[in-house]
């Protein structure tokens, strides 16, 4: 480990996920200051340009992204990067973009065998004027994460009587088929699974306030399921983040309805390529299941990031 190596941490920005970034970037930056390394901070919210010429002054080393959400995690500031030449932690550009376009993503996972669930794409005025899917379905953004925007569409209920929080992230919806059953989610570090949990969450749906609320969901590691399932689970997001060329960590999400029978019921939802580093997140815990602690994560990802070009 080389200590003196000067990180800078980007966090914050100007996504719909702000606040789960400046979270992140508080506990990496806490924990890399503990491990002895140099390190500094930028809000991308400055700007392009205040962020470029703090990045050119500076001079980092290695760049540690704690972005979430457009822009961080979509291969916008993966591209600025790459152009200045500093190596980074998480997914490159490529990988980073294919994540965030959910229907590009399930094509390819889909192309290489892994089940995901139904969908299509439908306007604004589509979603509110009729159904696009049998119900119950999922209407959610085609380029957001942490579950922001997402609603379902239960039988009987009528149609959401606005919707400007799913559409000012862009013309296109994506409406999914609703796949009954249990949440779980596995985090890939490199070229290993690190372990599968359940989530439990209060209100029967693993929502934002869910994930970043302390407390609103229950998480169960090991997740109880069968051994075939917990094994198809876990090849199956290994395989999705090679099949996008991702790097560093990623987090799969799936849901698992076990009365389609064994491994049958089991759905690629997403994946992650910058998933959350705060308290209540998921790959801290998971990594400390696997046997690695919160400091020995980071060091990791910094060790291991790079530029692609």
């Amino acid at each position: 480990m080389n200590t003196q190596l000067q990180i800078a941490v980007l966090t914050g920005g100007s996504s719909s996920e702000r606040e789960v970034s400046l979270v992140t970037g508080k506990a990496v930056i806490s924990a890399l200051q503990e491990l002895g390394y140099l390190v500094f901070s930028i809000d991308t919210r400055a700007g392009v340009k205040q962020t470029i010429e703090t990045l050119i002054e500076k001079k980092p080393n290695v760049v540690f992204n704690a972005l979430h959400g457009r822009f961080g995690e979509d291969g916008t500031i993966q591209g600025l990067l790459e152009l200045l030449k500093i190596p980074y932690t998480h997914s490159p550009v490529l990988a980073s973009a294919i994540a965030m376009h959910k229907p590009t993503a399930k094509h390819l996972f889909r192309q290489a065998g892994i089940q995901c669930p139904n969908h299509q794409i439908a306007t604004r005025i589509e979603v509110l004027t009729n159904d696009i899917l049998p119900r119950p379905y999922v209407i959610k953004p085609s380029k957001e994460g942490s579950s922001i925007g997402v609603h379902i569409i239960w039988e009987g209920t009528t149609l959401p009587p606005s919707t400007d929080d799913i559409w000012e992230y862009g013309d296109d919806v994506m409406v999914e088929q609703f796949i009954p059953g249990r949440e779980i989610t596995v985090a890939v570090m490199g070229d290993k699974a690190l372990g599968i949990t359940e989530l439990c969450p209060e209100s029967g749906f693993f929502d934002f306030d869910s994930k970043y609320t302390d407390g609103k969901t229950r998480h169960i590691i090991p997740a109880d399921l069968p051994i075939s399932v917990s094994r198809i689970a876990m090849d199956s997001a290994l395989e999705a983040h090679k099949i996008l060329g991702c790097k560093g960590i990623t987090r799969s999400d799936f849901r698992f309805d076990e009365q389609q029978g064994g491994a049958d019921g089991l759905y690629l939802l997403e994946l992650n390529t910058q998933p959350g580093l705060t308290p209540t997140s998921l790959v801290p815990e998971q990594a400390a299941y696997a046997g690695i602690s919160f400091h020995q994560l980071v060091n990791w990802m910094v060790e291991n990031a790079k530029c692609d070009y």
